[in-house]
């Protein structure tokens, strides 16, 4: 138990961002979808891309073939040889993608300095969120994965690498198309915890409804990806966060000019 008690001390000393992003999570997520619904995907998230990452560091799919170093075996929670915070990630990562393609796709109308989706609950389940946020979910690993992957120029440390380097600054391909994949299972699962959980006491415990609500998940995302693009630029990587950069200004420029107030258009 002691050393469960330290390994679990260092993993939140190690990674006080995931800690912070996944608190969020908890945090939003209980206000859009209650707490039952929260906790529920992530412990059925959570195992599920354990499960991916697992497989692919013994079969090579989902994500191609890679491999963990265990550097930090003895300070932090690992399971399995995965790991913990690193399989817990996906979660806020789902979350926040599925909450900017929510708002992207609804319909939206301000309201004085609120912000309020139209229909909301059409689109909760619709599939055009479902693929637009598994694409976005993708698209943030092409910021995270590379920067992780020089993790031993900034504080995460070495944790994984590949047996080649792949084509795009040493992520190989199929490991995007495994994020594809899992992140279409997964964006299911949250959909259909937030679409088919009959409500109750236990569900919707601590559920909330405020003006610009909507807006939060989509600020989550932004959180995350601003600390990955800043975190490239620290170690030096400036050709690598361009890249990041230009990658989503068409989308984020069109999404501010869908989203600001018609006075302001």
């Amino acid at each position: 138990m002691l050393r469960f008690l330290l390994l679990l001390g260092g993993t939140v000393w190690l990674r006080p961002y995931v800690l912070v992003f996944l608190g969020t999570y908890l945090l939003l997520a209980t206000w859009q979808l209650g707490a039952g619904r929260a906790l529920a995907f992530l412990g059925l998230g959570y195992l599920l891309c354990w499960s991916c990452e697992f497989c692919s560091i013994h079969c090579g799919f989902p994500f191609g073939e890679y491999l963990y170093i265990p550097g930090t075996l003895d300070r932090e929670l690992w399971v399995a040889g995965v790991p913990l915070m690193d399989s817990l990630s996906y979660i806020f990562l789902a979350y926040a993608s599925f909450g900017l393609a929510l708002v992207a796709l609804a319909p939206g109308r301000w309201d004085g300095w609120g912000f309020h989706l139209q229909d909301e609950a059409a689109f909760l389940g619709s599939r055009r969120v479902l693929i637009l946020g598994a694409v976005l979910m993708m698209t943030l690993d092409i910021i995270i994965d590379p920067l992780a992957l020089r993790g031993y120029r900034w504080f995460l440390g070495q944790i994984y690498g590949y047996p080649e380097p792949g084509v795009y600054f040493g992520i190989t391909l199929s490991n995007f198309a495994g994020w594809f994949l899992v992140a279409l299972v997964l964006l299911r699962l949250l959909q259909y915890l937030a679409t088919r959980v009959p409500s109750s006491p236990w569900w919707d415990w601590g559920r909330r409804h405020f003006p610009s609500q909507a807006l939060l998940g989509p600020g989550l995302y932004l959180g995350v990806l601003g600390f990955n693009l800043a975190m490239t630029f620290l170690i030096g990587e400036a050709c690598l966060g361009w890249v990041g950069i230009f990658i989503y200004l068409p989308f984020l420029s069109w999404l501010v000019l869908k989203l600001a107030p018609p006075g302001k258009q």
